[in-house]
Order: structure tokens, then C-alpha cells, then sequence
């Protein structure tokens, strides 16, 4: 047995809250560890112990294994969880903790190493008989060894990082005179993500389901897996929309795929938690993809259908406890369906966003879950991946955990930085979805351009902002009254008096509202040729009932003095910004040629120079944000006249980087 008595969870947000309360309820003491940007984060006051790991950056906290590891010697900590993402599946920190005496939540790091590449992974599979998409995994990684390999194999072909996933240097190729383009853009990409520019090449499967299978195994050479996930909603190839089981699984399809994924595992004498990912096309047939050596951001909905806390598992068979079940002891019950509800903007080519939270308020009701590592007040760090939390679903089956999850997501108010959560409504909400017929292929088929704007606010949803931004102004002005009577506050001895309010409803002009009050917390709100009476029944700590044209509404808002106002109605949010108090920005800076950096970043490549003439959309520059590259695209036609940075510069939010002199109409 190893025994230990006190856990480092060596991770941040939603992951490192879930480890430390599974730890603390099986009476482990816990350590958190955090970066300058995390000091207030929900995960280092829960834990018993919390150590600052160093700045924000990754490489200088969360991704050095030398502060960790004096992080758990400083603590007294004698065992390691690393969650997943940052050092999970790299085999030199597991080493590290062995060597340090350290006991790591997970697989050898001999295991880490051999299926943390991707081309090492499929020989091992290979001869272990699994089944492998048809590829190149050779040591030879010139052009020309995957220009030939490509040619035998039959374009369309994958080109993936050997050293990683999550969709980053992994490009599709159509064509021949494509594939030599897409390899110099995916090393950049690996070598930028994982360190390593190695590439595999595989045949692309047309249309296929992503399943994987999670597995277990235990120093007792016993190795059993915890039924299926369908993991085939996804965007730039990483994971949106997660569910247990399969929707077209068939008791002989997951015996099958099971027994594969569990050789798949015993063949490398596997420990721990994992999960063996496939390809399954449309006849039944499946392909060995790649080996995750450690816990999945999905691994709640195979919580929930199978009753098993994962992480207290992986600390049982830490210790060197046996595997408390068999294969024949495995039930699956009812469905089970999760989601990322990230922090960017689906209109905005999926922009990730950061910034202050102002309003946090998950969900509850029956068979909903929410794992997350956020509070109000918590700035969103440019620094780390955007996903807020996971929104998961339970029940008796797959339409009732689809509409519980809907409504849950409806329910849950995030007011601060732009959201997915009414993207991620549409895709639950979208028949092909409800029907189960979903592949890889859904999003790009059903999501185009045009079904990701920016849903508007109706008149009637802009009328009730109208009226609770005019209450907020007057109880702000009210509070620095001396002796004002509280039923004098909608009264003016001149008579009635209307406010304005002005906001953009689409993208055409502006709309118009004029607010009056009524008296009793009654108000008559018109625009153009329509108007409502609206009443507010109850307004307090964020929380509204109103009453518009005879129906009532629950409404939560946080209304700033730059007269800005969150909304969330109709399960839907909004913000109104009223342009009469707007000022200067970056739209209008945008709409003059200058360019403004998004987000925190690191630019990577420039496309332009001085004296360079651009169009609308042109590609100028790529940033790294938030562990992804964003394209930043020139908003006007015209010639670049400035440019403020070069490859390589680390740049703040909203910097000025490139200037373009905006062409003359016409011209």
C-alpha cells in the first residue's frame, strides 16, 4: 500500500475544486496552489492549505514543476493530483514525483510517456491488435515522407501533433497542393502548444462519431471500463457538447469497443484512470484515435450514470487498493449530457473574452449539476483557458437530461464577460441534436456564419431594461438626497417628465425609449409608434418581477452608472448600453482603421507592413490568447500607415497595434 494523508491538487478552477472535495470527503487533507491571478479563486480558500505558486503566466506557475514540487515539500504533502490540462500527462513531472517521494494520482509516467505520443501510441495499439485509422506515425518528418504517405493513404487526410490534442495543430487537407501549407501551419502550432513539432498523418473519416471509453486499472493487473461517452459535438476539434451513453450504442457495439479500449490499456500495464478515444463511423466500424492518461473534463456524465465518484477511485487505486468492482458489476443508468460554457463570443469567430464577473448564479433543480471554480467579483484571467464551468444534465433518459439541461442553462445567470451559453441552447434546442444524429460534422453543418449572430433583445425585453435603468438612476440619485420620502421618488412637482433611453437593438440605428413614470412602481415605456405599461412587483438584490402587457417575468440585472445595464430575460442575457451616455471606444476605433489588440497576448506572426494595402476582413496578425491563436482581421479597407508590434511582443488588452488610414469612399 502507499499511503499518504495529505493531497497537492497541482491545477486551478473547476478541476482543482472538484479533487479537493472529493479528497477532504475521504479525510485527506488538501493543498491548493495558485497564481498572482488566482489569489481570490474558490479553490485555494477550500482547501486546507494554499501556497503561491508564482505570476499568472503559466510557465511561470501553474506549468513549473519546480515550484510545485516545493509547493508540496513546504506543505508536507506527500501525494500529488494533477487534474488535467497544465502538467497531467507529462511523464517528467510524474517522474519527478515519484523521485521526490511523492505519490502521483495517475498512470506510470512510462504510461504518460508512451501514449502521451500520439505516433508512439498508435504503433503500441497496432500491435496490440486495436483498430487504427489507416496513417503515417514514421520517424521521417520531412514534407516529402508525408507527401508520399498521403498519396498511398488517399487525400482527405488529418494532419495532427504527435505531442498533443485539443484540437491545436491538427489541420484537415482536401487537396496535394494543400498539405505542404497545412504541415508548416501545424508545427507552428504544436511546437507553440506542446513543444514539440512532431506530426502524424491519418486518414480523414468522413462524418464519424468521437467515442471514448473510459477505463481503470489497478496494481493488481485488473483493468475494466466504465461504459461509453459521445463526445462528436465539437469546434476546431475540441469537445462542446459531452454524453452518456452513446445515442446509437448497441450492448454488442460497447462490448466490443470496450474490450478494445481495455486491451488498449492492459497492453501498457495501465494504472489509474484513462480514457481510449475512437472513431465510429456510420456502419459500425471503429478507430483507435488516441490515449487521455488521465481524468477528462467529461467525466461527470459517466459519474452520473454509473453512481462512482472517479477521483475518489483514482485515490483508492493510488493507494494500491483493488478495483472495487468487476466489469459484470457495472450498471449504467439513465442519460446523462454536459456542456463547456466558455467565456467568448460565438459571433466573434468564438472570441475568448476576460473581465470582471458581476453576477454568478448556477442553476439548481432536479438532476442538474454544476462544476465550476468561480465568485462573483472574480476577474476572468486572459491568462488561462475561458471555460467558466460545466453545465451537466441527468435523466431517466436522453430527452429528459436535454430539456433539464436547457432550462438549467437558461437559469443560470453569468453577467460580466460575453458568454456561449445561447449557442450552446441552440445546439441542445436543434433537432438533429434532440434526434440523436449528431457527428463531428454538426456544428460545421448547422452553425454557419449566419446562425451564430448576435441574437437582438425584442422591444419588449429593451422596454423592461429601460424601466429598470431609469429605477437604478433614480434610487443612485435618491441616495444622496437629504430626507427624501421613498413614495416621492417617481414624483416631479413640473408633472410628468420622460426619460430617455437609446440603445442598439440591431445592427442598423439606434432605438429610442421613452420612460414615464406612472406612480404605484408603474411605468408607460414607448418607442416609435409602440408602447407598454409595465409594473415592477418586487426589485430587490439584483433579482425583478415585473409585470409587462399582462404577463409576468423574473429578471435578474446589474446596472453600472456608465449606463450600462445586464440583463437576463426569457433565458436569454443582454446588455443595453444606453448611447446617449456613450462615449468614445474601440467600435469607434475599430470603424477608423485602428487596430486593438482583443485580449492579453503574444504575437506570433505579422502579415502586414507598412505601406502595405489591406481589405476588410484581411488577415494582419495571430495572437495567443488564452491557449488558442486568434486571427485579428483588418475592419476597414484601406493602407497600413503604423505598426506598433513585432513577433514575439507580449501585449495588453485594447493596445493599439496596427493603423490603417482608412481608403476613401469609392475608392
Amino acid at each position: 500500500m502507499k499511503n499518504f494523508s495529505k493531497l497537492l491538487v497541482a491545477n486551478r478552477g473547476e478541476i482543482a475544486v472538484r479533487v479537493i472535495r472529493s479528497a477532504r470527503a475521504l479525510g485527506y487533507r488538501t493543498v491548493a496552489v495558485y497564481s498572482e491571478a488566482d489569489a481570490g479563486a474558490p479553490h485555494v480558500s477550500l482547501a486546507d492549505e494554499a501556497v503561491l505558486i508564482g505570476p499568472a503566466p503559466v510557465a511561470s506557475s501553474y506549468l513549473d514543476p519546480e515550484r510545485l514540487l516545493k509547493a508540496a515539500a513546504a506543505t508536507g504533502a506527500d501525494a500529488v493530483h494533477p487534474g488535467y490540462g497544465f502538467l497531467s500527462e507529462n511523464a517528467n513531472f510524474a517522474r519527478a514525483c515519484a523521485e521526490a517521494g511523492l505519490v502521483f494520482i495517475g498512470p506510470s509516467a512510462d504510461a504518460i510517456h508512451l501514449m502521451g505520443n500520439k505516433a508512439e501510441a498508435k504503433r503500441r495499439m497496432i500491435e496490440a491488435g486495436v483498430p487504427c485509422v489507416p496513417g503515417y506515425e514514421g520517424k521521417d518528418q520531412a514534407d516529402a515522407a508525408f507527401i508520399a504517405a498521403a498519396d498511398k493513404i488517399g487525400f482527405p487526410v488529418m494532419v495532427k501533433a504527435a505531442a498533443g490534442g485539443g484540437g491545436r495543430g491538427m489541420r484537415l487537407v482536401e487537396k496535394k497542393d494543400q498539405l505542404a501549407a497545412a504541415l508548416a501551419s501545424a508545427r507552428s502550432e504544436a511546437l507553440n502548444a506542446f513543444g514539440s513539432d512532431e506530426l502524424i498523418l491519418e486518414k480523414a473519416v468522413r462524418q464519424p462519431r468521437h467515442v471514448e471509453i473510459q477505463v481503470f486499472g489497478d496494481a493488481h493487473g485488473n483493468v475494466i471500463h466504465l461504459g461509453e461517452r459521445d463526445c462528436s459535438v465539437q469546434r476546431r476539434h475540441q469537445k462542446v457538447v459531452e454524453e452518456a451513453p452513446c445515442p446509437v450504442m448497441t450492448p454488442e457495439l460497447r462490448e466490443r469497443m470496450g474490450a478494445a479500449a481495455v486491451e488498449a490499456a492492459r497492453s501498457i500495464g495501465y494504472e489509474g484512470a484513462g480514457t481510449v478515444e475512437f472513431l465510429l463511423d456510420g456502419r459500425g466500424a471503429f478507430y483507435f484515435l488516441e490515449m487521455n492518461t488521465r481524468l477528462q473534463v467529461e467525466h461527470p456524465v459517466t459519474e452520473l450514470i454509473t453512481g462512482l465518484d472517479l477521483v475518489a477511485l483514482q485515490l483508492r487505486v493510488a493507494r494500491g487498493e483493488p478495483l472495487p468492482l468487476a466489469q459484470k458489476d457495472l450498471t449504467l443508468t439513465g442519460h446523462a449530457i454536459e456542456v463547456r460554457l466558455y467565456a467568448e463570443d460565438p459571433s466573434n469567430n468564438f472570441l475568448p473574452a476576460s473581465g470582471r464577473v458581476d453576477v454568478w448564479q448556477p442553476a439548481t433543480g432536479d438532476g442538474i449539476r454544476i462544476d465550476h471554480g468561480l465568485r462573483e467579483g472574480q476577474e476572468i484571467s486572459p491568462f488561462y483557458d475561458p471555460m467558466i464551468g460545466k453545465v451537466i444534465a441527468w435523466g431517466h433518459d436522453r430527452d429528459e437530461a436535454r430539456r433539464r439541461l436547457i432550462r438549467a442553462l437558461e437559469e443560470t445567470a453569468v453577467f460580466g464577460p460575453v458568454t456561449n451559453k445561447d449557442f450552446l441552447v441552440a445546439i441542445l434546442a436543434h433537432p438533429r441534436f434532440a434526434a440523436g444524429e449528431a457527428t463531428t460534422a454538426f456544428l460545421p453543418e448547422n452553425f454557419g456564419e449566419a446562425a451564430l449572430q448576435k441574437v437582438h433583445p425584442s422591444r419588449a425585453q429593451a422596454a423592461i431594461a429601460a424601466v429598470l435603468q431609469f429605477r437604478s438612476t433614480r434610487d443612485r440619485l435618491a441616495a444622496k438626497a437629504v430626507a427624501l420620502t421613498p413614495h416621492l421618488r417617481d414624483w416631479a412637482s413640473a408633472g410628468q417628465l420622460v426619460s430617455r433611453f437609446s440603445y442598439m437593438l440591431d445592427e442598423e440605428a439606434p432605438a429610442e425609449f421613452r420612460v414615464s413614470a406612472l406612480g404605484r412602481e408603474t411605468y408607460r415605456v414607448e418607442e416609435g409608434a409602440g408602447a407598454h405599461t409595465i409594473e415592477v412587483l418586487n426589485d430587490q438584490q439584483g433579482v425583478a418581477r415585473v409585470l409587462i402587457d399582462n404577463v409576468q417575468k423574473t429578471v435578474r440585472l446589474v446596472a453600472a452608472d456608465n449606463g450600462r445595464l445586464h440583463l437576463a430575460v426569457d433565458g436569454r442575457s443582454f446588455l443595453f448600453d444606453n448611447l446617449l451616455l456613450k462615449g468614445t471606444g474601440a467600435d469607434e476605433a475599430a470603424s477608423s482603421g485602428s487596430v486593438l489588440a482583443p485580449m492579453h497576448g503574444k504575437i506570433l506572426r505579422l502579415h502586414v507592413a507598412v505601406g502595405h494595402a489591406v481589405s476588410e476582413g484581411q488577415p494582419l496578425v495571430v495572437l495567443e490568447a488564452m491557449k488558442m491563436e486568434h486571427e485579428i482581421n483588418a475592419t476597414v479597407n484601406g493602407k497600413v500607415t503604423a505598426v506598433n508590434v513585432a513577433e514575439g511582443d507580449q501585449v495588453p488588452a485594447n493596445t493599439l497595434i496596427i493603423e490603417i488610414e482608412k481608403a476613401a469612399s469609392g475608392a
